[in-house]
């Protein structure tokens, strides 16, 4: 069901940078790590500026991620997530196109410690901890994998990760009022505008528009595309009302962490194996 609303673009919610003398409107110092998070649960997303994160290496980061990539699409890397499928699990030949790459800190990656280096960076951590509610010895690793320019013209359907398109509005309710125990984001190493919003979705049940709209509808009230900048971070919850819409014409290596928390339960931990990282993270570190 096509609608008129205009799509909007959102550039970043910025929390002041740790360093700075920023405050907040009652004169008192500002807490970067909970403005994130308050912006986090208002709008289901924020933007962090790449001056954060210095420890970056990006030029490192995308010699890796070309190599890895190069490999994927000439079928040396199985990991791959292939076109046109849109979810787990996927099979391991490239011959009709990928749009991801999977399991980069798999052992077997030769570059595989410059992206551990990137998914452990401390700075990071902290604002994973910060975000799921939990303390640093809480953290769990769970998957690290990288979204690619497709080989053809590609987009998914809007989702929620966790909640099928066929819950109920009570069922959607329920999941989306339980604590989520994970940080999932999206980290740009080219200028990245592909990931599509319904900011505050992620706190309630869809509208009947919504429910009744085409599965790729273009055009959603209230939409935002999240437009992010080489080394900026954008942290999501995974439940939020989201697309993503992939331009084959434009080169692409995000790459795409989640961090978990002892505190969750079995359910997450099906939403994570469902990628295959059981079959080689035991033993592997």
């Amino acid at each position: 069901m096509a609608t008129t609303t205009q799509t909007t673009t959102a550039t970043m919610t910025t929390p002041p940078n740790p360093s700075s003398n920023g405050s907040t409107t009652n004169g008192l110092p500002s807490d970067p790590y909970q403005d994130a998070l308050a912006s986090l649960e208002r709008d289901g997303f924020v933007v962090l500026p790449a001056s954060l994160f210095p420890s970056f290496d990006l030029p490192s980061l995308r010699a890796a991620a070309t190599r890895l990539t190069t490999s994927a699409r000439s079928g040396t890397w199985p990991y791959i997530r292939t076109l046109p499928k849109q979810f787990p699990p996927w099979g391991s030949d490239p011959s009709a196109g990928i749009w991801g790459v999977q399991h980069l800190m798999h052992p077997s990656n030769p570059d595989h410690l410059t992206f551990a280096k990137s998914y452990f960076d401390a700075e990071l951590l902290k604002y994973v901890g910060a975000l799921i509610g939990c303390s640093q010895d809480e953290l769990v690793m769970e998957l690290y994998n990288m979204l690619v320019r497709p080989d053809r013209e590609f987009a998914l359907r809007w989702h929620r990760d966790d909640i099928p398109a066929t819950a109920t509005a009570d069922e959607e309710l329920a999941r989306l009022g339980a604590h989520g125990w994970h940080a999932q984001w999206n980290l740009a190493l080219y200028d990245d505008s592909s990931l599509v919003v319904v900011p505050g979705s992620h706190k309630r049940a869809r509208t009947p528009l919504e429910r009744a709209a085409d599965p790729y509808e273009p055009h959603l009230p209230n939409q935002l595309t999240v437009r992010l900048k080489a080394g900026e971070v954008a942290f999501y919850d995974n439940n939020i009302l989201h697309r993503g819409v992939y331009d084959s014409g434009k080169e692409r290596m995000t790459l795409h962490g989640c961090i978990g928390s002892t505190r969750g339960d079995g359910k997450r931990a099906r939403n994570v194996l469902q990628h295959g990282v059981g079959e080689w993270v035991k033993g592997s570190w």
